[in-house]
């Protein structure tokens, strides 16, 4: 639980104006009241709200980012929103990346407690245990994931690959092969797996799927596998699978229709056919920094915040 100034003053019986001052070590506090709020303090492991005191100072607040990985196509996306907003509100940002390992996020938010980071926005791709997640007693935004009591920015994955399924559907296809993320990645990979098996077995169709690497090249290497049975349509779970079954396309001379979540400037560019589907990366970096701001600015309560997409 995050506990704030007014609930620390309650427990210890003084004002909140004497917890503030025990906060920043004033010489003037008795030092039996010192010890008593020290001694809650320490116990509840409350730390203050340093970025909304930045706000108020007139200071310039930084923002820790904990990406998954750089070099993602959809967290770029993500992350070149969220920069852009935070240039806009005129705060710094310190970029780090967790590689999907969560001993990693502990040590970054062990880095931004030492360097006072005002502020974090991490990419929950990956299942991340709540304890870690709780170890930053600040201002925090989540985004692909929810969790209890801490603000979030997620996304859709099951609706986006019903409606690309739904839509091939429509079109006549019923050999529909599916190319999947492994279930290790818990969002892009598990979710949307389950989605497609879903639509499936509600639609009497033959599930035809193989799980992959988040890569190109590991999409064309197992591409193959979904053709040892009759195929009239794919399903990719990431624009960088479709690229790799672009390619497999390509030097196979299989023609079949592609279609892929994210949107891909270069993919439109060589796949103009294509059904793709905006999963809302953009808007989803702009909804973090939104609700990292109202922390910032004070407001306490937890919100969640489910990214629409579209067609583009």
């Amino acid at each position: 639980m995050k506990y704030t100034i007014n609930e620390i003053a309650k427990l210890c019986n003084v004002g909140k104006s004497t917890v503030s001052r025990v906060l920043n070590k004033d010489p003037k506090v008795r030092s039996e009241t010192r010890e008593k709020v020290q001694r809650v303090i320490d116990r509840l492991g409350f730390q203050p709200n340093r970025s909304a005191r930045a706000m108020r100072a007139g200071q310039e607040p930084v923002v820790g980012v904990i990406v998954s990985k750089l070099d993602s196509g959809s967290e770029s996306q993500t992350l070149r929103a969220i920069l852009q907003a935070l240039q806009a509100e005129h705060i710094t940002p310190l970029i780090v990346e967790s590689r999907f390992e969560a001993e990693q996020v502990r040590h970054h938010f062990q880095l931004f407690r030492e360097r006072q980071v005002n502020a974090v926005i991490l990419f929950g791709f990956f299942p991340l245990p709540l304890e870690i997640v709780r170890e930053w007693q600040g201002s925090l935004v989540v985004i692909a994931r929810t969790y209890p009591n801490i603000s979030s920015v997620y996304y859709d994955d099951e609706q986006a690959i019903t409606r690309l399924m739904t839509e091939l559907y429509r079109q006549g296809h019923r050999r529909i092969a599916y190319l999947g993320i492994q279930d290790s990645d818990e969002t892009t990979g598990k979710l949307r797996t389950q989605s497609y098996l879903q639509f499936c077995r509600s639609h009497n169709i033959r599930p035809n799927s193989v799980s992959v690497e988040l890569s190109a090249e590991s999409a064309y290497l197992h591409c193959a596998e979904l053709f040892t049975r009759p195929v009239d349509a794919l399903v990719c779970a990431t624009g960088r699978l479709a690229l790799g079954a672009f390619k497999f396309s390509q030097q196979s001379g299989r023609v079949f229709p592609i279609a892929y979540v994210g949107y891909n400037e270069l993919l439109q560019y060589m796949m103009p056919n294509a059904l793709s589907l905006d999963f809302g990366y953009c808007q989803a970096g702009l909804k973090a920094v939104e609700l990292l701001m109202r922390q910032l600015r004070g407001k306490s309560s937890t919100e969640h915040y489910l990214v629409s997409t579209h067609q583009p």
